[in-house]
């Protein structure tokens, strides 16, 4: 690669030397990747991989859509994702697919993923790392957020229809149920608590319930002021019955389910907030 030289005064005794490293390693990093087959995203190719750090790149139908690192574990980041795409409509995860890299960790104080993105970004070809594919729970206060048409939770929406793993007929506590459905669910279910739920009986009529059956029964047991309310891409339960939220897609309030239209912005660039995006 030649370095680029210049002044910006016209004489030819002194000049600028700039040598584009990132940009000579990002390209590399581009080209290894474009080197590898693509694996599935399954269990069983996750399971090959050694336990160390690295940069990743996701396909949707052989189409590269994400770019990503894990700063300790390749394996236990592609099983969030993994996880993650479970739990949505729209896609399947037959149809996603997996090549990596591992790094040392010296070169990953370098952010070889930032890289990789800047290399990427200049052909327009990085659409899930600037539409919230990677971001966290964004928090209480965004609960209200209307999201873009572009937007990863609106384009994939949570599954209501996903059965919850882990149920057992009979009775149990609302408390034990809360901690089941949010320890199964592959989408965040944030909800306020009470002491009065770790008393509260609830009968769970079958092992084989869905999600929004669960919902349903579970809104019958709250207090009436409370509700469940499905955003496109978590679940939250609070104290704001009959409140609505612009991103609601589905309230759940006295053992009834109501459905509702949620609101969206034009596509457009989607806001990252970097406390909420996966490192």
């Amino acid at each position: 690669m030649a370095p680029v030289v210049g002044s910006d005064d016209g004489t030819r005794y002194h000049k600028d030397f700039t040598l584009s490293i990132t940009k000579a390693l990002g390209d590399q990093l581009a080209a290894a990747l474009d080197g590898l087959d693509k694996a599935p995203l399954t269990e069983p190719s996750i399971a090959r991989l050694k336990e160390k750090p690295g940069v990743y790149q996701l396909y949707l139908n052989d189409e590269f859509v994400y770019v990503g690192k894990a700063d300790k574990s390749l394996p236990a980041r592609l099983r969030n994702h993994h996880r993650k795409i479970s739990g949505r409509r729209n896609i399947s995860l037959d149809e996603m697919t997996f090549s990596c890299l591992y790094v040392a960790e010296d070169f990953s104080a370098l952010a070889p993923e930032q890289l990789l993105i800047s290399h990427h970004k200049g052909m327009g070809n990085i659409p899930w790392n600037n539409n919230g594919f990677g971001n966290k729970d964004p928090g209480r206060q965004r609960d209200n957020t209307v999201l873009k048409q572009n937007h990863f939770d609106v384009v994939f929406p949570i599954d209501l229809d996903r059965p919850i793993e882990g149920l057992s007929p009979g009775e149990t506590t609302l408390h034990e149920l809360l901690e089941t459905v949010k320890a199964d669910l592959p989408y965040n279910f944030r909800y306020g608590k009470l002491a009065e739920f770790k008393t509260r009986s609830v009968y769970v009529a079958s092992a084989e319930m869905s999600a929004d059956e669960v919902f349903e029964l579970v809104s019958a047991e709250i207090p009436a002021t409370w509700q469940i309310t499905a955003l496109m891409g978590y679940v939250i339960m609070y104290d704001d019955s009959p409140g609505t939220y612009r991103s609601a897609w589905r309230h759940y309030r006295g053992g009834q389910r109501v459905d509702a239209v949620p609101e969206a912005e034009p596509a457009g660039a989607v806001d990252v907030d970097s406390s909420t995006v996966d490192g």
